[in-house]
This record gives C-alpha cells, sequence and structure tokens, in this order.
C-alpha cells in the first residue's frame, strides 16, 4: 500500500526536495568558481564560461519545482529534477577543479595546455559527473554502456574521417610542429604557404599571403610534411638568381651585390647574405644571392627591392644583365630609342654643373672638363650613396632628382642635416682633404649624380688656384650645418675644424 501524503506548499516543497548533499555541492562549485576568478591571469579568465554556465543552469530545476510543485510519493526517488540538479553543480564545481589545477597551478611551471586538450578533459569530467549521479540514482551505469556498444560502433564507422581529424589535432598539440602565428608551408605545392590564426578540433586553419582563408584538415596535416618558415628561429632565408655576362668577374660581381643590398628593406645584416656562383647557362654566370629577413609576411616586396638595388647597382659599373640569345623576332618592330648624343650629354651636365655654386668662377673649359671625366650614376630611391665613416676621394653633383643627408655621433640615432636637389653637391670634404665620409646621403627618389674624382678635381685647382679660397668657405659652411643639427637633436657637436684652406693646399700639394 503505498500512502500518498497532500501536496506541501511551494517553499515547503523546495525545502523538502532539496537535501545537504546538494546544498554542500553548491557551495563548493561556487567557492571554487570565485577562487580560480580571483587567482587567474586577466587573459585566462573567460575559461571559466563553462563553470558559470552549468553553476546558472543549476538554479531552472528549483524555479521548476516551485513554479510546478508535485505529490511526494513516500520512499520513491527525489525525481528526475533532483538529479539533473545535482549534475549540474557537480559538473560546475569539477570544471573550477580543472580550471584551478591547469591555469592556476599547471602555467605557472610550463606553457599553457592547448585548447584541444582542456576541452576533452572537460568531457571527461562532465561524463565522470553524470556517472555518480546516475550511481546515486540507483542506475547501473555498466548496463548503458553495454547497450549502447552497437549504436557507438556504428557512429564510430560513419565518423572515422571527423575522429581521424581530431586524433591528428592531438598528435599536433603534442608535437608542436608549429603555433599560432607561424608560417607554414602546409602540402607539396610551394604556393601553398599561410599563417596559422587557429588549431581546433578538426582542422586548422590559416589566412595566405593573397588574404585567402584556408581551412586543412588535420588529418592531411599529419600526412604532409610541414614547412615552418618561422622556426626555430624567427628569420628564413630568401634565394634570388642573377645572370652576368662571361667577361665580367664572378668575385667582382659578388662584392658589386653584397653591397647593394646591404641595409636594404627587410634585408637582415646577421645571418650574413652571401653571393655564390650557381651555374653557367646559355645567358651567362648564374649568382644565388641568399639573404635573410624577419618580415616573411612581406617577402615578395623584400625580394623585389633587393632586385631593384642589384639592378641599379650593375647599371653603374657598366654590367649588363644579359637577355636570351634564342629569341626568334617575327614582326618588324619600331627601331629603339637611339642613345643620347655625346655632345647633347655633355651639354647637359655642363649646364647642371654652371647651377653649382662653387664652380660659378670656373671657365667653360674647366667645366668641360669635369663633365667630360665625370662618372654619371643612377640610384634607386632609399639606396645609400656614401655612408658615414666610409673612406672616400670623390665629390657628387646632383643632376636629376634629390637625396638626403643625415649624420649621427656614437650610438646616436641618424639626424637629417638637409635635403639636396638638382644643382646641390656633396662629399666635398673628403675629396678635398682626405678624411672619411661625415656623413650619409641616400638617395630619396631615383637620382643622377655625376662623380668627380680627385685626379680630375687636381687639373681644375692648379689651373685655377683661387678656387681654393672657395672651397674652403663652402666646407666651413656645410661643418656648421652639421653641427648645428648635432647639437639640435642633443648629440655632441664637432669640434673646430683647423685651417681648412691650408688643409686643401697640402692634400693636393699646392
Amino acid at each position: 500500500m503505498i500512502a500518498v501524503v497532500a501536496p506541501p506548499g511551494p517553499l515547503e516543497q523546495l525545502i523538502f526536495w532539496s537535501d545537504g548533499i546538494a546544498v554542500r555541492e553548491g557551495v563548493l562549485a561556487l567557492v571554487a568558481l570565485v577562487v580560480f576568478l580571483l587567482t587567474a591571469p586577466r587573459g585566462r579568465r573567460w575559461l571559466s564560461w563553462l563553470s558559470i554556465s552549468l553553476l546558472s543552469l543549476s538554479v531552472i530545476p528549483l524555479i521548476a519545482v516551485i513554479i510546478f510543485p508535485f505529490p511526494k510519493v513516500a520512499d520513491a526517488d527525489d525525481g528526475v529534477a533532483h538529479h539533473v540538479h545535482r549534475f549540474l553543480l557537480l559538473a560546475s564545481f569539477l570544471q573550477s577543479c580543472l580550471l584551478l589545477v591547469v591555469v592556476c597551478v599547471w602555467e605557472r611551471f610550463t606553457r599553457p595546455m592547448p585548447k584541444i586538450f582542456i576541452d576533452i578533459l572537460r568531457c571527461l569530467l562532465l561524463a565522470v559527473a553524470l556517472l555518480v549521479v546516475l550511481w546515486d540514482a540507483g542506475i547501473d551505469a555498466g548496463e548503458l554502456v553495454t547497450g549502447s556498444a552497437l549504436v557507438t560502433a556504428v557512429l564510430g564507422f560513419a565518423l572515422k574521417d571527423t575522429l581521424g581529424n581530431v586524433f591528428a589535432g592531438l598528435a599536433i598539440h603534442a608535437e608542436h610542429p608549429f603555433e599560432i602565428g607561424d608560417w607554414i608551408q602546409y602540402d607539396a605545392v610551394p604556393a601553398h604557404v599561410g599563417r596559422v590564426v587557429e588549431v581546433n578540433w578538426r582542422a586548422t586553419k590559416v589566412i595566405t599571403l593573397d588574404e585567402a582563408y584556408v581551412i586543412v584538415p588535420n588529418g592531411q596535416l599529419a600526412q604532409a610534411s610541414i614547412r615552418n618558415f618561422t622556426k626555430p628561429e624567427s628569420w628564413s632565408r630568401r634565394s634570388l638568381f642573377v645572370v652576368t655576362p662571361y667577361d665580367v668577374s664572378p668575385q667582382q660581381v659578388q662584392r658589386i651585390i653584397l653591397d647593394a643590398i646591404r641595409g636594404s628593406f627587410g634585408v637582415l645584416e646577421h645571418p650574413t647574405p652571401s653571393v655564390v656562383t650557381s651555374n653557367f647557362t646559355e645567358r651567362g654566370v648564374e649568382h644565388w644571392v641568399r639573404l635573410f629577413t624577419n618580415d616573411f609576411d612581406k617577402r615578395d616586396r623584400v625580394d623585389g627591392m633587393a632586385r631593384d638595388r642589384i639592378w641599379f647597382a650593375l647599371a653603374r659599373h657598366g654590367i649588363e644583365i644579359p637577355t636570351a640569345t634564342q629569341a626568334i623576332r617575327l614582326t618588324q618592330l619600331p627601331p629603339p630609342p637611339l642613345p643620347e648624343p655625346a655632345e647633347a650629354r655633355l651639354a647637359r651636365r655642363v649646364e647642371s654643373l654652371q647651377r653649382v655654386g662653387i664652380f660659378a668662377g670656373l671657365s667653360s673649359g674647366h667645366l668641360d672638363r669635369l663633365a667630360m671625366e665625370g662618372r654619371e650614376c643612377r640610384f634607386a630611391g632609399g639606396e645609400p650613396v656614401i655612408r658615414q665613416g666610409d673612406p672616400g676621394e670623390s665629390l657628387f653633383v646632383v643632376l636629376e632628382g634629390s637625396v638626403e643627408v643625415s649624420a649621427r655621433e656614437a650610438d646616436g640615432l641618424p639626424v637629417v642635416i638637409t635635403t639636396i636637389g638638382p644643382g646641390g653637391f656633396f662629399g666635398e670634404m673628403s675629396l678635398m682633404t682626405g678624411t672619411v665620409r661625415s656623413a650619409t646621403v641616400t638617395a630619396r627618389a631615383e637620382s643622377s649624380l655625376l662623380e668627380i674624382d680627385k685626379a680630375t678635381f687636381r687639373h681644375v685647382l692648379e689651373a685655377q688656384p683661387d678656387l681654393v679660397e672657395t672651397l674652403g668657405l663652402a666646407l666651413a659652411a656645410r661643418a656648421g650645418e652639421r653641427s648645428t643639427a648635432l647639437a639640435r637633436d642633443g648629440q655632441r657637436e664637432d669640434p673646430p675644424q683647423p685651417d681648412l684652406f691650408q688643409r686643401i693646399r697640402d692634400y693636393f700639394a699646392m
């Protein structure tokens, strides 16, 4: 005989329904969550979302008991709502304990645990909480496992590809072949390169240089040879190939190339760039340029600007990159543009020299000699023409474009002194006194310069000695500009210069 008791009121039913175990589990779950939020690093507190969600959901069975009261049946189970309430509380407590161990203890001594491992542990603890509640409810969990074996086998066969990706993801996290932010090549195709942005249960997500969003299954990555361009060092090597004529010494070409790419965008000084003779082809000698960069995401720009530097450097030294010798022309092409006549080139140089203040008193014959014996050079934008501290015995006149003059003292930052346009000149201090370069001059845009060496200038000074006075005044003015710029920037001023006029006479043995 089952005795039915009159249904109590909502509050009495709630008190009667809740037991001491549920209350203790609720208190422990709340305490564990608060301790984690107080001790966890700020950037890792978001992991508590599951604990907070479970603890919040545990209130729903309580509300359901108040809204929908049910008659208490003597000697019967407490009902499904009671067990759901206990499961949510126990699961929240176990999740908070897991976070305390993994985040607040584990990560203080070693690297953070991958999210996929945390997710697996969370699922296991949810299963543990469910088994405990089922055991307390008098249900044999072993019967459930046995009865679902066939269903599990069917699901496993149907999800074999997905499970393969999951286990491959576990292997990737265990071996650490790459991390978030690394640049990798994810298959045998050289163009398939991207930056890793996420590694989840099923796939790895990368963003290529074309800003394409690529999702690669973990199973495919586990079977591929992965190339990591940012590990073990942050830099990676880039390879360029340059062909030069056979009549030019390979060692000369290698020196020119190394000097040209020094300081180019993204090119590191350490590890040191190198150039080796790679092959002898029908076109000429092939040189292999190896350089290193930290800007792998800008590697196209790094390669392109290095090639620009190499082209300009070879052109300045009169080295032409040979074209294919087997080209067949089937149509009548327009005639190539005629080279600039020697008379026009000389007149253009003389016109530029006439705008230079220190040459204002020279005769037309001396100007013609400077223009004829000077060497015209072209520089790319951003390419240094001379560097501070390098030896030099030549003066440069700007024919086209503009250059920027900068200097620095000791370990100070470079200070921009002035900008020189067409008709301006620089390098006169080294030409007149033989001292090392006192500043760095860099082309602001593609520029054409006329270089005048010591031998050419000696003949002009011998023919017109009063030019020493003009040059001395120009040198003193340039030295004053440099000292003023360095002092304005807080760096040490240059010491007073000795008699520049006498130094020029002594250097040229006048």
